[in-house]
């Protein structure tokens, strides 16, 4: 039978994600439209986008914080490109972004001494091969595979190379051992539902020593350049951003940090994520038909909970048509408008992709669950009526 109650907000997106509960354009309002964000009054607002992600995030004081283009994906690369060559790498890859920054390092950067330690979606490689006396670039959180790092105590404390880790689905989500990374990047549009085209460079004191001794071998485009006369660009980390950010984004991110202080801060928006992802869990513990990608309970991911199809009617399928079962659900859920945006990533095995994360009400995600096996018999229905 189809449910009769519905989540009141069906953004379940793992990116851009949900706006926190009570957004409204109304909050944009005092935006600085108009106006430079070079003026006293665009720098001010910039730099307390700055200082509220420290606020929130705990970031340490000797870590700097800078507002950079291009979203998480501009973070990384600015990283890499600017950071990378001094010294061999290990590049960890276990899902779709992981192994994007294995082609930017392996396929890009020209590079002799690099190590890929990959593993299939559902798995993390061996962190016990690791060896961090090599810079090593890796995500926390695998967002299209559900897969995160369970830990911190593979990266040794007193390791020789720089940790790069890209952090976009993990940031205002889940702990972060600051003092073991060097490099940590996100964006604006996932954990805290901000507007997508922003990212979020942290670098702590080993990279900026790194970015001070280490000239780059080739050219780097003018938005990567974190360094001026061979000392760091310290504007960059205070507001002066490298190109032109929009000031409405920049309002809507003030909004979101404000409401992550109104809901307990760090600790409050962890809670909420983990009570979100507990509804899944436990909904999961239930269900017959489906089980996490993530094949280690200790590596499921509190925020993109990636989920996958287990009965055997739907291995008997060709692939072409595992594909265009979660694509069915989705546009059936999506029809009801009960969930949006819940396919898995389309370079993931066939499953479901559920964001959990703070900006998501767990009440929202309990109305959903019964949706999904409603919507899961229907196509389930249909393939058997077509065979």
């Amino acid at each position: 039978m189809k449910p009769n109650a519905r989540p009141r907000r069906p953004q379940f997106s793992s990116g851009p994600c949900a706006k926190r509960p009570g957004w409204t354009p109304a909050v944009l309002n005092d935006a600085a439209l108009g106006r430079s964000h070079r003026s006293a009054d665009g720098k001010a607002k910039l730099k307390q986008v700055i200082d509220g992600t420290r606020a929130v995030l705990r970031v340490p004081d000797a870590y700097r914080i800078g507002i950079v283009p291009a979203s998480d994906t501009g973070a990384v690369e600015m990283a890499l490109w600017s950071l990378l060559g001094s010294r061999g790498v290990d590049v960890l890859a276990w899902e779709n972004f992981g192994r994007e920054w294995v082609k930017d390092i392996v396929g890009q950067l020209p590079l002799e001494d690099v190590r890929v330690l990959k593993a299939d979606y559902g798995e993390l490689p061996d962190l016990g091969e690791v060896d961090c006396d090599r810079d090593v670039v890796f995500v926390w959180n695998g967002t299209t595979s559900g897969v995160v790092v369970p830990h911190d105590r593979w990266i040794a404390p007193d390791r020789k190379g720089l940790t790069v880790c890209d952090a976009t689905s993990a940031a205002f989500a889940m702990p972060l051992p600051w003092e073991k990374l060097d490099v940590v990047t996100f964006s604006w549009q996932k954990a805290l539902g901000g507007e997508a085209g922003h990212g979020m460079l942290v670098l702590g004191p080993r990279a900026v020593e790194r970015l001070e001794s280490h000239v780059p071998t080739w050219p780097l485009p003018k938005i990567f350049r974190l360094t001026a006369g061979g000392k760091l660009n310290e504007g960059i980390f205070v507001g002066e951003t490298i190109n032109t950010p929009s000031m409405l984004c920049v309002e809507d991110m003030l909004d979101a940090l404000a409401w992550a202080e109104s809901v307990g801060g760090f600790d409050g928006l962890v809670a909420r994520t983990r009570a979100n992802g507990a509804v899944i869990a436990d909904w999961v513990d239930a269900t017959p038909w489906v089980d996490y990608l993530a094949a280690a309970p200790e590596t499921r991911s509190s925020t993109s909970v990636c989920l996958g199809f287990v009965e055997p009617w739907f291995a008997e399928l060709p692939v072409d048509e595992q594909a265009a079962v979660p694509r069915r659900i989705a546009a059936l859920l999506a029809g009801e408008n009960v969930a949006f945006d819940v396919a898995g990533h389309r370079e993931a095995p066939p499953g479901l992709r559920i964001w959990a994360g703070a900006t998501v009400d767990r009440e929202d995600l309990e109305a959903l669950m019964p949706w999904l096996d409603w919507a899961y018999a229907e196509v389930k229905a249909a393939f058997s009526r077509a065979t």
